[in-house]
């Protein structure tokens, strides 16, 4: 098996990393210094938590609006007929339709971000489960992506809403900002994120629930978050 080379950045920030754990305050402070002038990531927020991922009952999947967004846009579409079209663009909409949209993504179509519909279309829009689901972009009511005010989900999805979902070993990898953003905006996006997670926590989980927290930027080692 080969050796997995580092960059001489990644070793100078490793140097940088605690041993143990630190405060979400302490943890944010030596994230930010994993930047260039020339490159400003995002900061990561991984949560590994105690719950079985093979159980329906115990799958975390939603989304959050963070105080702070995230310093990132995304492209949106919206499946919708009506008045609700001329609402979804008003929004921020890169495309809004019905029949026609769904033949666009069934051709092939997908430069965008998130995917939203209203409920009366989700018939229609079914049939693009095999094109959308392996993108990770079908809209589902779990993820927060069918509303009925359209309007609305498009404004916080192109302001950078955060999708979540936990991943086969019981992780969540979430985006809560840029490394440049005040260390204070930071730990409140972070705090948003684990609170709505703590919330969300599956009546069927066991034992202890945050089971180990870290920080890192896109291309940096983790540091490790103390959370209670």
């Amino acid at each position: 098996m080969s050796k997995k080379i580092r960059g001489k950045n990644y070793k100078k920030w490793a140097e940088k990393v605690p041993a143990d754990k630190v405060s979400l305050a302490e943890g944010v402070g030596i994230v930010k210094t994993f930047r260039t002038e020339k490159w400003d990531p995002s900061v990561n927020l991984t949560m590994w938590l105690g719950i079985d991922p093979k159980q329906a009952d115990q799958a975390l999947r939603g989304a959050v609006s963070l105080p702070h967004g995230i310093g990132a846009t995304k492209k949106v579409i919206a499946f919708c007929d009506g008045d609700d079209i001329a609402r979804a663009k008003a929004a921020g909409a890169i495309e809004a339709g019905s029949d026609e949209l769904i033949k666009k993504v069934a051709d092939g179509w997908l430069d965008f971000d998130v995917a939203v519909a209203t409920p009366a279309l989700m018939k229609n829009v079914s049939r693009l489960g095999r094109v959308l689901g392996p993108q990770g972009k079908m809209p589902s009511p779990k993820a927060g992506t069918v509303v009925t005010d359209i309007s609305t989900a498009v404004k916080e999805y192109a302001a950078g809403k955060v999708e979540y979902r936990n991943d086969d070993g019981g992780n969540l990898h979430v985006v809560i900002g840029k490394a440049s953003f005040e260390a204070n905006l930071l730990v409140e996006n972070a705090e948003a994120m684990i609170q709505h997670i703590r919330r969300a926590k599956p009546a069927t989980a066991k034992g202890q629930y945050f089971k180990g927290v870290c920080l890192s930027t896109t291309m940096s080692p983790a540091v490790k978050v103390d959370v209670q």
